[in-house]
């Protein structure tokens, strides 16, 4: 069947063509091909924005665009750098794409952009690879020479820009197989995207990728932060508030990043970030922008590397002010873990009521946890008992004073921390159960005092502590490993709000107003 296109109109650019060609194509496909390649194509304004956060060189310069699709990002790239330098004279674009159906678009695209830059006296080569550009680079990554000479010449490119696919990749695929020092868990394939793209880059080469943001935080994306960040140094970030608006055409329900970054294994602290922030595409020409040092960015001494991205000067301030704290949960002599009963596994021995005469201790749910409010039972249809015998020892926990947080919080939720001081005298039981759907915060030599557990309670509700977790975190999954290393104020502090809290009658309106007062005013 022979391939039907758009033709061009006389004033296209070769990135609004690679577009036309782009939603043509896409039209022509199902949701469920699209899903199968993690295929969403770049909305033009999102690569032109994006083509244009570059530093433009002289000479020849090496671009490649990994998961080209139609080429909208490399053509937007290539005509972005050639209108800014009338020196340039030679540009060499190789591009990837795995899809052999949109390969024949994609080459209509890159034709009419070589016929373009003839017109403006620029050669253009490009090389179109239908290998999957994690497993053909993935030595660059592992640094592993080659037998081959020519191939140990592994960073390549000036500049790479891309929209790779995401989805979740198996521990048995290829590509996780030749990335396991960047995998943790069941790992997103734009992440190794990412880390390939950075081992690729020339000394000083620029990266620029539109991904998901949940490689900012978390104990999934550990290793990738680690290796990826000592490669290069983030030098501008851009935010989009909206869920769904950054690809308008498809149903993508992420919360998405722009991530410029430069090929740098050395780290200058007080180097300067940009960050901008926009709702969707329709304000991406007016998105509010700020310079933030890198250190309020990545704190590179931490061993989690977690990416912050403060929006507002009230963000900037409740970094600036947790950083200067000294102390976590480890330093504090605190731990924290995630409730060991897994329902599901345990169903046979969850119990509604005590009739069949076994021992029962209450089980904790999320649904039990408000914030500063325990409620067991709790206002749900779950069974709220766990049996107490030596099949479920390992499932129990001591009946002591715990402050409980929601692993999970409601997309429409205002804050994301949601905890609750729980003390033993709820249950004359000498065990508990935890569901797995909450952390819990437990002295490992001891017990909490009731200062400690309400002070701390009241901290992790607060909205400062809420407004700094947001910062790293865009999804709404609370995970114990952000906790565990928090920064926390020393350990009087916090006792001092518990005191606070137990002698008077402190409504949750008013825990912003003490947490300014006891630490904020150092009060």
């Amino acid at each position: 069947m022979r391939n039907i296109y758009p033709l061009p109109e006389s004033n296209n650019t070769p990135s609004e063509y690679a577009n036309k060609i782009g939603l043509w194509y896409a039209s022509q496909r199902s949701s469920e091909y699209k899903k199968k390649y993690g295929q969403y194509l770049t909305p033009l304004k999102v690569a032109i924005f994006m083509a244009k956060l570059f530093t433009p060189i002289e000479g020849t310069i090496r671009i490649a665009d990994p998961g080209a699709g139609t080429g909208v990002l490399g053509c937007a790239t290539v005509e972005y750098l050639t209108t800014s330098s009338n020196r340039l004279r030679e540009i060499e674009l190789t591009v990837y794409e795995i899809d052999k159906e949109i390969i024949p678009y994609l080459t209509q695209s890159l034709d009419y952009t070589r016929r373009w830059l003839k017109e403006r006296g620029i050669r253009f080569l490009y090389e179109i690879r239908s290998d999957d550009f994690i497993l053909a680079n993935a030595k660059a990554l592992n640094n592993v020479p080659s037998l081959f000479p020519e191939d140990n010449n592994i960073n390549e490119f000036d500049y790479i820009v891309s929209n790779p696919p995401y989805f979740k990749l198996p521990k048995s695929d290829n590509r996780v197989k030749v990335t396991t020092h960047v995998v943790n868990g069941q790992p997103n394939i734009y992440a190794l995207f990412m880390a390939v793209a950075a081992a690729i880059l020339k000394p000083k080469g620029e990266l620029v990728f539109i991904t998901p943001r949940s490689y900012a935080a978390g104990p999934y994306f550990k290793l990738f932060r680690e290796r990826f960040f000592s490669m290069v140094n983030p030098s501008y970030i851009h935010l989009f508030g909206s869920r769904k608006d950054a690809f308008d055409k498809d149903a993508v329900l992420q919360e998405n990043i722009i991530l410029k970054a430069y090929k740098d294994n050395k780290h200058d602290k007080k180097a300067k970030v940009t960050v901008s922030f926009s709702q969707g595409l329709k304000d991406l020409d007016e998105c509010v922008k700020k310079e933030v040092p890198l250190e309020d960015i990545i704190d590179f001494e931490s061993k989690n590397k977690v990416l912050r991205i403060p929006i507002t000067d009230k963000e900037d301030e409740i970094i600036e002010l947790v950083h200067k704290w000294k102390y976590n949960l480890h330093k504090l002599g605190m731990n924290i873990s995630t409730g060991p009963v897994v329902p599901f596994r345990a169903k046979n021995y969850i119990s509604e009521n005590k009739s069949n005469g076994n021992n029962y201790v209450p089980l904790l749910w999320m649904q039990s946890i408000k914030p500063m409010i325990v409620k067991w039972p709790a206002d749900c249809r779950k069974p709220q008992l766990i049996e107490d015998s030596e099949k479920t020892r390992k499932l129990l926990v001591p009946n002591r004073n715990y402050i409980l947080l929601r692993r999970f919080s409601a997309k429409e939720e205002n804050r994301r921390l949601v905890a609750a001081p729980y003390l033993s005298n709820i249950s004359d039981s000498d065990k508990l159960g935890i569901e797995n759907h909450l952390n819990y915060i437990y002295r490992p030599k001891g017990i909490l005092s009731l200062e400690e557990t309400f002070g701390l309670s009241t901290l992790l509700n607060s909205k400062l502590l809420d407004m700094y977790f947001r910062t790293s975190n865009g999804n709404t999954q609370v995970s114990a490993t952000e906790l565990r290393d928090m920064p926390l104020p020393p350990l009087e502090t916090i006792k001092n709000i518990g005191q606070e809290i137990l002698s008077k009658k402190i409504e949750n309106g008013q825990i912003d107003k003490l947490i300014e007062k006891a630490i904020v005013h150092g009060a």
